[in-house]
């Protein structure tokens, strides 16, 4: 009865989640612009999918200037994607077919349009003015910290009326809240009790680091930023209490493990494992899993309450900020050689295929990877079918391109003209619609699309990676990544060859005396003996293996 009501209190530990944006989604009437309406269309093939829970990007209303993360109404939604009737019949729907949806929570700042932010701006003595963080000079160090160096050079803008400079860690136009103020965590909480009223299930929160960093704002406060978050986490689990935070964390490990909270998990429910995430590029780089086993172990154990999160690359840059200089050129060298595929200096700004140059068997051992690391997969739209990148877009926004559906024109996404969509969609022949959409690959039994659904199938009928606790496995093999996790009395195993080389391993494997052999979970054979000294492999070049210890009495699905 416990684990049953575990899983169901932390439906997250299981979940395979979506991100989307419905701007570029699918758009259902002609306008250029996706919307709820056109997402909610396709909530079906979502399902059929098998995905467990929907991350919406920002559709609040917004002036658009950063792709909807500056805000000017967080209690609305932006009219060119529809209602707030036509969100809550998109929520309906997606939970009347077993998905649940999450948003981003984007409350570390706002646009400079916000209403508060024009009253601040309009009079000092408005009440508005402590919603920001304002100084007459900005500090000395103003300019370090800079998140986006290709168009800010100081954190610090001034206000030409009222002669003082505000904060902001992003863009100019998105002046940073002052949670440091009573009246801003009031409407912080009333804005996540308002969506969770409307059907959410959680929220992914945005720089958390940034959004807690309080004493360099207004130097000293009686207020903890941990406190904080804690306070938060306590407020989300009782309006509902299987709501979950997701937290965007790049940090350290050590440093990521703070916003778990102390030993029972009391702040953020999951982080995004950034440090493995960027070690696993390293890895692919160099065709060696060492760098991958190196960053899990360092990852700090995390409270039996507690999850990271697993991803490929997400909506940003795929940030390599952790690795060092050399480490960084390494990644660049085998992946995004060309400047223009680079941002920042510290990531890239393609999508997984064009990376491995449309290696179908590289591709396929990557996701099987990330799917079987410990941890809660993460899918950006577009990675089950193998889209790919549009660098003639500026920025983070190359990976941002209108979802591909068909062959038909702007890739099924929209009937209206080109002119008039949010981002232009791929046009190569490779990556383009022609060659990559949904139609084409559902008819095909061989397509990256079916194959995704089959892994999926599969990862949600292995609760062990999700909530197991998880080793690694030792291969004489560089190229081998080899790991187990165990959950109640059950075992899965992954074995990834990472090289171009097939390999041949003899893995040690200790088991009780009522193991009676493995399960191969993805594989064309039932079952694979376990020898006296182990499980003996041969891995064809970018090979993957999942079995599941099959132990005497146990009934199991081959």
């Amino acid at each position: 009865m416990k684990a049953a009501r575990q899983a169901s209190d932390l439906w997250w530990k299981n979940a395979v989640i979506y991100c989307l944006d419905a701007e570029t989604f699918l758009d259902s009437d002609g306008d250029g612009c996706g919307d709820f309406a056109g997402l909610t269309q396709r909530v079906d093939y979502l399902a059929g999918m098998g995905v467990t829970c929907i991350w919406l990007m920002p559709f609040f209303p917004s002036p658009d200037l950063d792709d909807g993360y500056d805000v000017t109404d967080f209690y609305g939604v932006d009219p060119r994607l529809g209602t707030l009737g036509d969100f809550v019949e998109f929520v309906r729907t997606a939970r009347h077919r077993g998905i649940r949806v999450i948003a981003d929570l984007v409350v570390n700042h706002t646009s400079d349009r916000h209403p508060w932010f024009q009253a601040a701006r309009s009079d000092r003595d408005s009440p508005y003015r402590d919603y920001y963080v304002w100084r007459d000079t900005p500090p000395a160090d103003g300019d370090e910290g800079v998140v986006f160096p290709d168009a800010e050079d100081s954190l610090w803008e001034l206000d030409e009326q009222t002669g003082q400079y505000y904060l902001h860690r992003f863009y100019a136009h998105q002046p940073d809240l002052n949670v440091a103020h009573p009246a801003v965590r009031d409407e912080v909480a009333k804005i996540i009790g308002f969506w969770l009223e409307l059907g959410l299930s959680g929220f992914r929160v945005d720089a958390v680091p940034f959004f807690l960093e309080i004493e360099s704002e207004v130097g000293d406060v009686d207020l903890d930023p941990h406190d904080y978050l804690r306070d938060l986490r306590a407020f989300l689990s009782r309006r509902r209490g299987d709501a979950v935070l997701l937290g965007e964390v790049n940090l350290d490990p050590a440093e990521q493990r703070r916003f778990f909270g102390d030993e029972d998990g009391d702040e953020l429910h999951m982080l995004f494992n950034f440090i493995g995430m960027q070690a696993m590029y390293l890895s692919l780089a160099r065709a060696d899993a060492g760098a991958l086993e190196e960053a899990l172990r360092a990852l700090p154990p995390v409270p039996p309450d507690n999850q990271w999160a697993s991803f490929v690359r997400n909506h940003d840059e795929l940030t390599l900020d952790k690795l060092s200089d050399a480490e960084r050129a390494e990644v660049f060298a085998a992946f995004g050689p060309d400047e223009d595929m680079q941002l920042f200096g510290r990531g890239l700004r393609r999508r997984l295929p064009p990376m491995l140059d449309g290696d179908q068997r590289r591709i396929r051992m990557v996701y099987s990877l990330m799917f079987s690391l410990p941890g809660t997969p993460v899918l950006f739209y577009g990675e089950e079918i193998g889209m790919g990148e549009n660098l003639a877009v500026e920025g983070r926004l190359s990976v941002r391109t209108p979802m591909q559906w068909s062959d038909e024109r702007n890739a099924g996404f929209s009937d209206g003209d080109a002119s008039t969509l949010p981002i232009a969609v791929v046009e190569d022949a490779t990556y383009g619609s022609s060659a990559v959409n949904v139609a084409d690959q559902r008819r095909d039994p061989e397509s990256l699309l079916n194959w995704m659904e089959r892994l999926i199938r599969r990862r949600s009928e292995c609760p062990e990676f999700g909530w197991g606790e998880w080793q690694l496995i030792a291969t004489a093999e560089p190229a081998l990544f080899a790991h187990r996790c165990d959950w109640e009395g059950s075992t899965v195993i992954a074995v990834h060859n990472l090289s171009s080389r097939a390999c041949t391993t003899t893995l040690e494997i200790s088991e009780p005396d009522d193991c009676e052999g493995l399960i191969d979970l993805l594989g064309d054979r039932d079952e694979v003996p376990l020898e006296a000294g182990g499980l003996q492999l041969d891995l064809d070049p970018y090979a993957y293996r999942w079995f599941r210890v099959r132990r005497r009495g146990q009934r199991l699905l081959p």
